[in-house]
């Protein structure tokens, strides 16, 4: 039978996908929603949606709609770096903690055929000291049963071993046939079981449950309220000090404070904080902050085409700082001036100030330049909202333009020890840092900002200025070339929070003129 279906079946499938799988599906991929509609309602043999939608609601067709829509792109020792964190960070982290017990359990979620969780134990097989005397637990999961059936089988095509050291593929694995069949040894230390992330089972889900988990490249394919509850569950199954590993682009940030950010072999993971430690998360908004584009009535703020050899970024931010400063102070004398006048003519009329916590006025005062009464505003306010997150962070954007680097870093290390998950944090850091002489450390919190929001388009800018003045020239490209490609559609209140007072047009041109310096163009 040939299925037609409306737009608004689509609207309805995408809708019960994302209830009962925990996916999201982009307006781009309504094409394959309805490709799999169409095929599973024509193996079901429903002429109409609303049969077919009772269907969906069985084990049987959330598994066969699951096999459809879940991808399964995986080999062995996929991202090289995390298995070497894992080998050189966890095994020891967890043989230490776990000394007494001698047990270690691991999950991989979203298995798909296997070759993460063999990756594992052959890596633990290997390189765990005493592994006879330890109980191990490997445990893949996932929702696609054809997927399991392959990892149970063990045998993968040379593709799925492109990756694989020749040491370790000689060690444990034979030869059969076009396949490569996998040792028993490491076949015996791992188990699968069909099961749907997004279902609650607190008899899986159990605290304290495991060591280390892989969930990677999965959560970037759920919706938010998905994402959030598997990560709770998560967390909550990891002993404390137990790490999960994420895909490259996938982060906790705005989704849980109940994880240290680790930063090691070139990549990201995570550790999970004991309970004491665990903190609430707020993120930046910036609903008020003026999101136009246009002039806000300042003079435009020079810049320039090309930085000295020996210039920090922060050093041109000071610059451009100072530069409007006597714009700025001649305005305000003058605003004081009339205001005065005012409250002599009628003092009844003027308002006394505000008790409640209101971002504009501060944002007022950044946007014109107006650190110093900024900052006396901000510390003015009472213990709850100046404790408030979003306050410590224009807190700490304040102190950076106005050139109190010291006090700006106490800012931002106090709110990372709130949240480490904080970008915005991370980038101030990696300008105090670098105006230390600490470029190390500056290139650290850089990478962190870019990894925890890819977005962000300062970091990037910050990066390429740092490689140029050490002459990478390469590195300095490409992260200008990026810095410059994100600035065309950077939040505007970004901008105006991060952009040392330039506009998108003069951090563009920043990069631009850094750009052919790189190339040896003036």
């Amino acid at each position: 039978m040939t299925v037609t279906v409306a737009f608004t079946d689509i609207e309805c499938f995408r809708s019960s996908v994302s209830q009962r799988l925990g996916l999201h599906f982009h307006d781009s991929k309504l094409d394959v929603l309805a490709d799999v509609l169409r095929l599973r309602m024509e193996d079901t043999q429903c002429a109409r949606f609303s049969d077919y939608e009772r269907i969906f609601s069985c084990p049987k067709e959330i598994r066969a709609v699951a096999e459809r829509l879940t991808v399964c792109e995986t080999y062995f020792f996929r991202y090289a770096e995390h298995f070497r964190a894992f080998t050189e960070v966890v095994i020891p982290d967890r043989v230490r903690r776990q000394a007494h017990q001698r047990r270690l359990r691991i999950l991989s979620a979203g298995c798909a055929s296997g070759e993460e969780a063999y990756s594992l134990a052959i890596l633990i097989r290997s390189g765990l000291p005493d592994l006879a005397s330890w109980e191990i637990t490997i445990q893949g999961i996932d929702v696609n049963a054809v997927m399991l059936k392959k990892a149970v089988r063990a045998r993968y095509p040379a593709w799925s071993l492109r990756d694989t050291p020749d040491k370790l593929k000689a060690r444990y694995f034979l030869s059969a046939g076009r396949e490569f069949a996998l040792d028993d040894a490491v076949k015996s230390m791992v188990t699968f079981e069909e099961r749907n992330l997004v279902e609650e089972d607190r008899s899986f889900w159990q605290r304290d449950s495991f060591d280390a988990i892989f969930c990677r490249n999965v959560i970037m394919y759920f919706t938010p309220e998905a994402t959030a509850s598997v990560i709770k569950r998560i967390s909550q199954s990891l002993l404390p000090g137990g790490f999960l590993f994420l895909g490259h682009a996938e982060t906790l940030r705005g989704i849980s404070q109940g994880f240290h950010l680790r930063h090691t072999h070139e990549t990201f993971y995570y550790q999970r904080r004991d309970a004491e430690e665990a903190q609430g998360s707020v993120d930046l908004s910036t609903d008020s902050v003026n999101n136009s584009s246009g002039s806000t009535g300042s003079p435009p703020i020079p810049f320039p085409t090309l930085l000295e050899p020996d210039d920090t970024w922060f050093d041109i931010i000071r610059r451009a700082s100072e530069r409007i400063a006597n714009i700025t102070d001649r305005r305000n004398s003058l605003t004081a001036a009339a205001s005065e006048r005012v409250h002599k003519q009628s003092p009844s009329s003027v308002a006394p100030p505000a008790i409640a916590w209101d971002r504009a006025p501060a944002i007022k005062l950044l946007r014109e330049e107006r650190f110093a009464e900024a900052i006396e505003l901000l510390r003015g306010l009472p213990p709850g909202p100046k404790a408030d997150q979003d306050v410590q962070l224009l807190l700490a954007v304040l102190l950076t333009n106005r050139g109190d680097l010291s006090e700006a870093e106490r800012v931002c290390l106090h709110l990372l020890n709130l949240d480490e998950l904080n970008a915005g944090a991370h980038y101030l850091m990696a300008l105090c840092r670098e105006h230390a002489a600490d470029r190390d450390s500056a290139k650290r919190h850089d990478q962190a900002a870019i990894y925890l929001d890819s977005a962000f388009a300062m970091p990037h800018l910050h990066q390429g200025l740092i490689a140029k003045r050490s002459a990478d020239l390469e590195t300095a490209k490409r992260e200008l070339g990026h810095a410059l490609t994100l600035l065309a559609r950077e939040d505007p209140a970004r901008i105006l929070l991060f952009g040392g007072g330039f506009s998108r047009e003069a951090l563009s041109e920043i990069c631009r003129a850094e750009l052919r310096a790189c190339e040896g163009i003036l």
